[in-house]
Order: C-alpha cells, then structure tokens, then sequence
C-alpha cells in the first residue's frame, strides 16, 4: 500500500451539504476499497489564482489515505465525472507505509481534535464567565451614583468674518 495526498477544488456556490455529501462519496470509494484514510481537511472557501469554468471562488478540500493504484483511479473517474468538480490533483507520497505508523498517526491526530475541543469548550465557558463578571461590575457601579443629565450640547456659532474668508 502507498500513501496518497488529494487535494480538490469544488464550486463555491455549492451549499455544505453538497460538500459534505461529495466528501463522504469519496470516503465510501476508499473504504469500500480496503484503504485507510489517514486525514480529512476542510481547506474552505479561497479566491482562485485564475477562473475555471468562468468560477474565481473554489472551496478547497484535501484527503490524506492509504491505498492501492486502483483507488486513486476511481477517486480521479469520479473527479472527471462530476461537473461540480473544478481541479483535483493526486500525490503518491515517498517513503514506505508501515500499517503501525498509521495508526500512531491517527491517534496522535485525534488526540490533537480532542484536545483542540477542549481548549475551545473551556474558553468559550471562561469567556462567558467574564462577561457576566463585567456586566454585574457595571450594574453595581451603576446603582452607587446618581443619575446624571446629558451635557447640553454646544452650539457654534460661526461670525460673519470667517464665512468671509471661506
């Protein structure tokens, strides 16, 4: 088995749906096919170097897998096949794939997901914290004062000389 590197851009004016349901075909192509997908990642929606199709968005989307040749070929008669797809390209990475150094690798990325949840659930919780902090401060400074009036506004007044001069 090699390792493989995909990276595809679809229309831009697709909605997520769309998106995510032509990702999970791929998906179903490698696993059905006995590969290994080592990563999935949403690159987004990007401005093209130049148009394709008359598009200047793509939304970029990259698969790293383990397979064999004839996965690579379905996944690319499945890319030529379908119009929503502008530009794909495939990369055989170097080296040997060892099937242990995968899964370590699959762990350590799902670790890495887990932990990036966590950052993310603990500050939104701690963020959320301080702004109630800060409201109730303001409310009890609020309630030591008085009320104040508005300063009155300042007219100006302009004297007939300096209209002149303009």
């Amino acid at each position: 088995m090699k390792r493989y590197e995909v990276i595809a851009i679809v229309k831009s004016d697709l909605p997520d749906d769309d998106i995510t349901s032509l990702i999970e075909r791929i998906e179903k192509i490698i696993t059905k096919r006995k590969g290994l997908i080592v990563k999935i990642d949403k690159w987004g929606k990007r401005r093209l170097a130049y148009e394709i199709n008359k598009q200047k968005d793509g939304y970029y989307f990259f698969i790293d897998l383990v397979g064999d040749g004839p996965i690579i070929d379905e996944i690319e008669r499945n890319y030529k096949i379908d119009d929503r797809i502008l530009k794909f390209i495939t990369i055989k990475k170097d080296g040997a794939v060892t099937s242990e150094g995968i899964d370590q690798e699959i762990a350590a990325a799902e670790a890495k997901r887990t932990q990036a949840r966590i950052e993310s659930d603990s500050a939104g919780s701690s963020s959320e914290g301080k702004v109630i902090q800060q409201i109730e401060k303001l409310s009890a400074d609020t309630k030591d004062t008085k009320p104040r009036r508005p300063a009155p506004k300042k007219s100006v007044k302009k004297d007939e000389q300096s209209l002149k001069e303009e």
